[in-house]
């Protein structure tokens, strides 16, 4: 019988570790179960995937063994339903054991961590009741939602945990397992889905179930924390008391100097959170519109074709120059929230219909902008943890723009160039923008006054602005888009390096990576052997390509973002106006120097700089070396220089551990993006049945419609509703800062289920050719065409597996109009490389040529062994379709509306069958299959219609 007590019966008592105990067996039964029964019942059916069965495959994946079939999933969805109980019950006694504990009697952490264990439990119910084929979209998010939130729940579970050595000793090797596993399950998952390696799904799911396996032994841990509990169940309610320390405590009495402790040792705190939050956000409020300006100003060269006047705007940023008078930086100080309120004026643009106004606002918001963020720095140069903490938002907010990049498909959706109906969320962005500036310059370390920064001002002014140029020259180039690096170093198909996706997140790990670096070992991040690496790592991406080439761009990576801290806090030890105003002036030289490198043909004494990238590199590391030199020299002492630098304060240490819980959030948030843009590669063309291919080409004039809004939704429903199997895009190359770090093939090859080829990279020097294909590109090799005088010649030669026969396809775009010489080399180079072809082939080309006039005869003719696609259109001088080896059924041009200044050509084949003759044949005797859409006809949609013939022609 139980003992009573005074303040009620007890009915009933037992140990707390059998709530651990039943979470953790009912759990596994869960797994396991399913995993016997799906096993004993459909075995090979739960071994299939999309590429391979059984035997190359013949283990189960989780997803596969819980989700697909009937009884396993019933098995499963009961045991876990069971285990929410216990689960609850766990995170509830979690949260008594550790609430009123010494160290965390007044923190909110407690809390925080239970609210995140719940989330889990609720959203583990998400993917598990909810499942892939049920709706695919919402268990990838419970699922994606639940892995996020297991980071912060295992930190916090370490962070409380009780001093038990043994039980601190198997989560550490349970969490450190957890995630060690994260890697080899991401590159077998790589090597599956990417590479279709037989047997490489099998190998993952021993990962993921590897996976689940430390995820609930992690939690089985706590059995050994409340074998000091007892639960009581009486007629009257009780509170359980404890006063145990924490783990925090325990690592701090082992562990005094290191940093990780006294990071734990900190209780949390919502302000200071806030506070971090908002100055991330406000640095990528700078970023944002940053990057919005060259692609603003891009657009009237464009239509201009030449220098239009208004790119003198770049010259936007050299505002720092004016806080060389002393009154005017005291006022900007003074109000640096109003400075920092009105760069909104950037963002704010888009509502403004006049591309031309519109530009003057987003270059008066860049002003704002680096005036603000100049002032901000030297504000604060008194204090160097508050230095710190502004110089980390700021990089930081450069990673949050690269990571909304990323999520949007290269566009960020608060440009100017971004409204309601091509997907921008300009509303929420700016609203939020207003809180974030409201909260991070509540106050500066100074309110005016020159306060001067500690220890030595030595160090060249000059050499310090000469760093501040190539770092944030090198920031913007590089790394304000994941892909542009990975774009340097593509050579096509087969794959043999980095994939925009999910290879980006390697860029936003070793950004990550170099932020800590700069945090924790500022002495190293400023040596002249870091700066050797960061030298080495951009010799390597500009001379080399595929896997190598992008681990040269990844040490650069790392440099760049340690370097951060160390070349700004060194150039606001002088005049903000010398080293901020003269290193942006230096900066838009390099950003001039690098467009001219591929627009030479347009710029005064542009010869002189083409195709010299290498140059550009060159001089960007050697002003980053020169910023090195006078960091160096105004170290505060030769100690600095030796020794690890730590926060002065606790304040500081605090500060700093919020940033990086708000790296790792980024972090997070960029491989779930990742995750959920990771193609499917399970593609079919649009008439599959006819063994039809339906192919196009359109030059794209850089997705900027006449608007100078960003094209690429009006581009892909075009591109949809002409049921386009294959499509050669040019003008495509976006990876410039004037085009805005953008990547269209990217958003069209998603949304269109297309395979994608890049074409020369942005290293190339070319305007781009790009490749979309519904069918499997085999191989692609990219050519660079001779071009003695006028602008490079981008030309793809893809093999694609189209119905089980090979066919080439080439995308071409050739030379200017004023280079006739040029085009004749390209015109032999292109005819022998499509001659050279023994397969089945199309040409989607730009060709600068009247048919049947010059340069045409050697297109089309025996010297390439090419037909073209309708030797009566004689109203054509730029785009052209040319065959050989298939038949030819159909041909439209489509009107462009407004999207760019070039129409679509369409052309319709037949694989398998002969070429056929040039006669026409009525509509009514063609296929349905192979006709094209009636959409078009008439008056069209959305200004799409067929022209010029105001019909498609079939052809017999």
């Amino acid at each position: 019988m139980a003992p009573k007590y005074k303040d009620g019966d007890v009915v009933a008592s037992f140990s707390g570790k059998w709530i651990s105990w039943t979470h953790t067996v009912v759990a596994y039964m869960a797994f396991l179960g399913a995993l016997i029964v799906g096993i004993a019942l459909h075995y090979r059916k739960i071994v299939q995937n999309e590429h391979y069965g059984y035997p190359q495959e013949w283990f189960p994946s989780v997803s596969a063994t819980i989700g697909d079939r009937y009884p396993e999933r019933s098995v499963f969805q009961v045991f876990i339903a069971i285990t929410s109980g216990p689960r609850f019950a766990l995170v509830a006694m979690w949260y008594m054991m550790t609430r009123r504990t010494t160290t965390h009697k007044n923190s909110s952490l407690p809390k925080f961590i239970t609210g995140v264990g719940l989330f889990r439990t609720l959203t583990c119910g998400g993917w598990t009741y909810v499942t892939s084929t049920d709706d695919h979209d919402w268990h990838d998010i419970f699922m994606i939602s639940y892995l996020v939130a297991t980071l912060p729940w295992t930190l916090g579970c370490l962070a409380l945990s009780p001093p038990n050595p043994q039980a601190i000793k198997y989560r550490r090797a349970f969490a450190g397992a957890f995630f060690g596993t994260l890697v080899p399950l991401i590159y077998f998952f790589i090597q599956h889905k990417v590479h279709r390696v037989p047997g490489a799904y099998t190998i993952y799911a021993f990962f993921e179930w590897s996976l689940v396996l430390l995820d609930v032994a992690f939690d089985a841990v706590t059995v050994m924390d409340f074998e000091s509990f007892e639960v009581v169940i009486r007629d009257v309610k009780g509170v359980s008391r404890g006063t145990g320390k924490t783990h925090a405590d325990f690592v701090l009495e082992q562990e005094k100097n290191r940093e990780v402790a006294e990071v734990f040792n900190q209780s949390f705190s919502w302000p200071m959170a806030l506070d971090t939050v908002a100055g991330v956000y406000n640095g990528f409020i700078f970023w944002s519109t940053l990057t919005s300006l060259g692609v603003t100003i891009w657009y009237f060269p464009l239509w201009y074709m030449g220098i239009s006047g208004y790119e003198a705007l770049v010259m936007s940023t050299i505002s720092p120059f004016f806080l060389g008078i002393a009154p005017f930086r005291r006022f900007i100080i003074k109000n640096l929230r109003a400075t920092h309120l009105i760069t909104l004026v950037g963002l704010l643009s888009y509502l403004i219909k006049s591309p031309v106004y519109r530009l003057f606002a987003v270059s008066f918001g860049v002003f704002t902008g680096c005036l603000a963020w100049t002032a901000t720095f030297y504000a604060e140069r008194s204090q160097p943890h508050r230095l710190e903490a502004r110089i980390t938002s700021f990089s930081l907010g450069l990673l949050a723009s690269s990571i909304a990049k990323f999520a949007f498909q290269t566009n960020n959706p608060i440009w100017p160039i971004m409204h309601g109906p091509n997907g921008g969320w300009n509303k929420l962005g700016i609203f939020l923008g207003v809180l974030a500036i409201l909260r991070s310059t509540r106050s500066t370390a100074s309110n005016g006054a020159d306060l001067l920064a500690p220890g030595s001002r030595k160090g060249s002014p000059v050499a310090a602005a000469f760093g501040i140029s190539g770092l944030l020259f090198a920031l913007h180039s590089l790394l304000s888009d994941s892909s542009t690096m990975i774009l340097w170093v593509w050579e096509g198909y087969p794959v043999r390096g980095p994939l925009s996706v999910p290879h980006g997140t390697y860029t936003f790990v070793a950004m990550g990576a170099g932020i800590v670096l700069g945090l924790f070992a500022p002495a190293l991040a400023r040596s002249w052997t870091m700066f050797g690496i960061g030298a080495v790592g951009a010799a390597v991406l500009t001379c080399f390509h595929n896997w190598f080439g992008y681990y040269g761009a990844l040490a650069l990576t790392v440099y760049l973002m340690a370097a951060c801290p160390v070349i700004i806090s060194s150039g606001i030890r002088h005049s903000p106006g010398l080293t901020f105003g003269l290193g942006f002036f230096f900066y838009n030289v390099l950003v001039l120097a690098h467009v001219w490198v591929v627009a030479y043909a347009f710029v005064p004494g542009g010869p002189l700089m083409r195709e010299h990238t290498d140059w550009v590199m060159t001089a960007t590391m050697l002003c980053i070396g020169a910023g090195i030199f006078s960091a160096q020299t105004s170290a505060a002492s030769p100690a600095n220089q030796k020794a690890r630098v730590k926060p002065a304060n606790p304040n500081a240490r605090r500060q700093r551990s919020y940033y990086l819980y708000a790296l790792l959030v980024l972090e997070l948030l960029g491989a779930s993006v990742a995750y959920l843009r990771f193609p499917s590669y399970n593609y079919k063309p649009h008439h599959g049945d006819s063994k039809a291919i339906t192919a196009g080409i359109w030059t794209i004039h850089f997705s900027l419609d006449n608007d100078m809004w960003s094209s690429e939704r009006r581009m892909r429903d075009v591109l949809a509703e002409l049921e386009l199997d294959v499509v050669g895009l040019l003008e495509s190359d976006l990876q410039r800062i004037i085009m805005g770090n953008r990547d269209t093939t990217q958003y069209l090859a998603e949304e269109l289920g297309m395979y994608v080829d890049y074409g020369p990279g942005p290293n190339k020097h070319t305007w781009g050719a790009a490749l979309l294909s519904k069918f499997p590109i085999v191989n692609s090799t990219h050519h660079l065409l001779p071009s003695p005088v006028g602008e490079l010649a981008p030309a793809i030669h893809a093999t694609l597996d189209a119905y089980g026969a090979l066919v080439d396809v080439f995308v071409f775009h050739s030379g200017q109009d004023e280079d006739p010489e040029d085009r004749r080399l390209q015109t032999e180079y292109l005819s022998r490389l499509m001659a050279a072809s023994p397969r089945p082939a199309i040409l989607l080309s730009y060709l600068v040529t009247k048919p049947k006039q010059g340069n045409y005869n050697t297109y089309v003719g025996a010297a390439s062994g090419m037909r073209d696609i309708d030797p009566s259109d004689w109203d054509r001088w730029c785009e052209y379709i040319l065959y050989k080896g298939l038949r030819r059924t159909g041909y439209a041009r489509v009107s462009r509306d407004s999207i760019t200044d070039t129409e679509i050509q369409v052309g319709k084949f037949v694989v398998g069958q002969p070429e056929g003759t040039d006669d026409l044949i009525d509509e009514a005797d063609v296929p349905a299959d192979l006709r094209f859409p009636d959409l078009f006809k008439g008056n069209g949609v959305r200004g799409h219609r067929y022209h010029v013939f105001n019909q498609p022609r079939y052809f017999a």
